[in-house]
Parts: C-alpha cells; structure tokens; sequence
C-alpha cells in the first residue's frame, strides 16, 4: 500500500495558497510606501537640524544668517551637502540624489527639491531667510503624503 496525498488534498493547499497570497499581497505594497515615507520624514528631521546647528555655529561668529543654499550645484548627483562652499557644510556626506520612489532628486535650483514616494514628487522649498524646509500641506495630490513627512 502506498501513502501519498490524494488530489482533493493537494486542491486544498493550493486555494489556501491562494488565498494567503491574496491577502499578503496588498499589505506588503503599502509596506514599501511607509517605508519611504519614514525614510524621507528621518531625512527631512537630519536636514532640518543641521540648517540650524549651521545657523547656531555661525551665530556664535556674529553672523545670523541662515545657510544660503543646500547643495553644490544644481547638477550635483549628492544634494543637501554644502551651499558651495567648504566652509559651510550641510550635511557630512549629503544625500544621493536620483529619481526613484524613495529618493531625492533637485527641482531646478538648490531651493527646491522633491522626495519621490509612490510615483508622485512631493516638493520641499528651502527658505534662506527664514531656515524653513518644508513642503505643502493642502496640495490635492500631495497634501496628505506632505502631512505624514513633516508633522
């Protein structure tokens, strides 16, 4: 006699795989989304904090200006590093830039750029006389992404 699994059992592993996978599926694409948005929210906090360490260094010095730009140029394949400058650096190792969900890419000037999460660019400004670096909360496509990254 010999033992093995019958068809029927075989049918039923298959539609409980099936049906697994239906589920998995979906919430582990919304995974990645929240990944880049966490991502991108650590970034933005890094960024912030060091326009005003920059700031808090050169008050010290006598000078109370913000920071003028955040990167080297606006071809720089590394972005929040310096403003042109060595003797004000940014970050220490900048940020690569590219074009991918999950990246940092310039948007036509060291001011601007977009962070890249489920196809869509969400776009922070650079304000060089009041240190701000945020994005905007009542875009219609945007807002609610914006919203998760910054608050």
């Amino acid at each position: 006699m010999k033992k093995a699994f019958t068809m029927i059992e075989l049918i039923y592993v298959i539609v409980i795989i099936g049906i697994l996978s239906a589920v998995a599926i979906p919430k582990f694409s919304g995974t990645k989304n929240s990944a880049d948005i966490t991502k991108g929210r650590a970034e933005v906090s890094s960024i912030r904090s060091a326009i005003i360490t920059d700031r808090q260094k050169f008050l010290i010095r006598g000078d109370n200006s913000y920071i003028s730009k955040l990167c080297t140029s606006t071809t720089a394949e590394k972005i929040f590093d310096t403003n042109g400058t060595s003797s004000r650096k940014l970050l220490a190792y900048g940020i690569v830039a590219g074009t991918a969900d999950g990246k940092w890419s310039q948007n036509g000037s060291c001011e601007s750029f977009n962070y890249k999460v489920n196809a869509l660019d969400i776009q922070f400004d650079y304000n060089n006389t009041s240190g701000s670096f945020t994005c905007d909360r009542t875009d219609a496509n945007t807002g609610d992404i914006c919203k998760k990254m910054i608050d």
